[in-house]
């Protein structure tokens, strides 16, 4: 039987004013915005069958209102933290079965359906918001922190939403989620440090004797070389850890993750294959070229023995 502090962390069903119309057009709000912004994870969301995408959907368009409320000005001029209070207030009307709006009236759909942890949601929240302010992590254990909360988090929700029986798939997520967000952090150190956050842990840049305002004025020496190989080395392990959890999930969902894992760490393969030179250009991969190596995964996961 699940514990009180597990009942209250579960979404209550919505009472009946909202119908089955009402949620379908929720749900094809939720896809609106994953079409508009998730260009590294739309084409890996498309693998997996419609009931599992679509509350995947309403996981994403929730980060995405979390990203924007500190990355971009509101409209009415209200401040980042109050916006974010405002976005777990709403959260928790909604897994109390009282939503307001298509996203609130999806997420709580698919928490329902999928039994997604509530705490996943709100740790998402504490990590867009160590986004303010002057954002300097001293120690690798401090960017863990962070690198859990944004992405980590999501990546429990989506093995919540995939299924699972094995608890290692937790690790694995968690770790999975920490290798993407080290990528992410390493692939924009420029235009973060033009926001005036600095991610890289400071007691790597002492270690390799490069500075803030070598960071800032983007410095490509030999020493910055070395702080990349160790970064670069250090997200390797991560993502080696996180492709243990493929086995592991539904097998019709597991050429996402999978997915997922493999366009990451090519943009990693990228960094390293440009001479860790992140400043010159933003190193991506192409439309294309995403949707080839998901492409080939997704027949994999259906065909096996495919190579």
């Amino acid at each position: 039987m699940a514990t009180r502090e597990t009942q209250d962390d579960l979404a209550v069903a919505a009472p009946g004013p909202h119908g089955r119309e009402a949620v379908e057009a929720a749900y094809d709000s939720c896809l609106a915005a994953t079409k508009e912004g998730a260009s590294n994870f739309y084409y890996a969301f498309l693998t997996l069958p419609r009931e599992m995408r679509r509350a995947i959907y309403a996981a994403y368009a929730f980060c995405r209102l979390c990203d924007d409320i500190v990355d971009e000005p509101a409209e009415d001029g209200a401040r980042p933290r109050e916006r974010l209070e405002e976005v777990r207030q709403a959260l928790g009307r909604t897994y109390a079965g009282e939503p307001k709006g298509d996203l609130w009236l999806a997420l709580n759909d698919a928490g329902v359906r999928f039994g997604i942890r509530r705490r996943h949601l709100l740790d998402v929240v504490d990590g867009v918001e160590m986004d303010l302010g002057r954002v300097r992590y001293e120690t690798f254990e401090d960017l863990r922190r962070y690198c859990y909360r944004v992405a980590s988090a999501v990546g429990l929700v989506c093995i919540e939403v995939c299924g699972y029986e094995d608890e290692r798939a937790v690790e694995y997520a968690i770790d999975l989620g920490v290798a993407m967000q080290l990528t992410n952090i390493l692939r924009d150190i420029r235009e973060d440090a033009q926001q005036g956050r600095v991610y890289l842990p400071q007691e790597d840049l002492r270690r390799y004797e490069y500075t803030e305002e070598d960071l800032l004025s983007g410095v490509v020496d030999d020493r910055f070389r070395a702080l990349m190989a160790f970064e670069v080395d250090r997200a390797r392990r991560y993502f080696e850890s996180g492709a243990s959890l493929f086995p592991l999930l539904e097998r019709r969902a597991r050429a996402c993750s999978a997915g997922m894992h493999a366009v990451y760490s090519r943009i990693l393969d990228r960094i390293e294959s440009a001479g860790y030179d992140v400043y010159s250009e933003r190193i991506t991969l192409s439309a294309p070229v995403r949707f080839a190596v998901i492409a080939r995964l997704w027949l994999r996961s259906l065909i096996p023995g495919l190579s």
